[in-house]
Parts: C-alpha cells; structure tokens; sequence
C-alpha cells in the first residue's frame, strides 16, 4: 500500500522504542509526526490508483473496526497499547476515506465476534467448509473475510 523507500509500519517501527523494532535511534515526536504524514500519502497515492484499477460495480468493502477514540496524538501513538495498532489503523483509514470518496459502502466489524455472528446466520460449516474443500492456505485470516462479507451481506 505503500511506495518503496517508506517503512510499512512508521510508528511501530519508528517510534517504538524497542531497539528490536528500529533501525536506528527514536525518532523525535516531530519526526515520527512527519514520517507518519509521508507514509499516509504515499498510502492515499497507491491505494487510490489500485482501487482505482478495480472492475466497475463494487459497491461496499468491510474493514475491521477500530475505537472511534482512536488517538492521533503521535507521543500517545508511540506508546503501548498504541502503537502496536496505529499502523494498522492509518491503513484502514486510508482505504476508508477512499471507499467513501468512491460511493462505495463501509462495513465496519469486530474481528472478535465476526465469525460467531456469521456463524448464527448460516451455520458453523459454511465457514469450516472452505478449508475441507479448497485446503491451505484457508487460514483464521480467510474465514474473518468470509465472515465479514455474510454479516454485512
């Protein structure tokens, strides 16, 4: 979703101060701000051009929902339990705000409770399924998407 160059995950990467998680040292709030802001960009530019390359006629995507209080604080990002979220968030974000620009519908779920509410609508064996019939790689990832389109279905 990103050009190259750019850190997938600026905050968690960037910020983090885990040297684990970093290539160099912290960077301050203002330059964590700033790198926050290149990557954003260069998300909107690649995302837009590949949303823009889909077939006509979508109508709707679903995202896992994030808290609607969601910090955007960047010395509050860089903390836990922030940080290892606010990747992930500012991508979801991004495909949001294009979604909405384009008319199209967003369905936003709970990850947490998606399959159980799938489930009660069709039957615990239409999500097993997949994986007897098609085999790997129909992973946890896959049954969430799948239950995530018969929710808001």
């Amino acid at each position: 979703m990103i050009e190259d160059g750019l850190p997938a995950a600026p905050v968690h990467h960037g910020g983090r101060p885990h040297e684990m998680h970093r290539s160099g040292p912290p960077l301050s709030d203002d330059e964590l701000a700033a790198l926050v802001t290149r990557v954003r960009a260069s998300a909107v530019k690649t995302t837009s051009a590949s949303l823009d390359a889909l077939p006509d006629g979508i109508e709707s995507i679903s995202l896992a929902a994030w808290a609607a209080d969601f910090p955007t604080d960047i010395a509050v990002l860089r903390r836990s339990p922030w940080e290892a979220r606010a990747d992930s968030v500012m991508y979801r974000q991004v495909l949001d705000d294009l979604a909405r620009q384009r008319g199209w519908d967003v369905h936003l779920y709970d990850p947490k409770t998606v399959e159980a509410e799938a489930a009660r609508i069709v039957g615990s064996d239409v999500l097993a399924a997949p994986r007897k019939s098609l085999g790997p790689p129909w992973t946890k990832d896959h049954r969430v998407a799948l239950a995530a389109t018969i929710v808001v279905g």
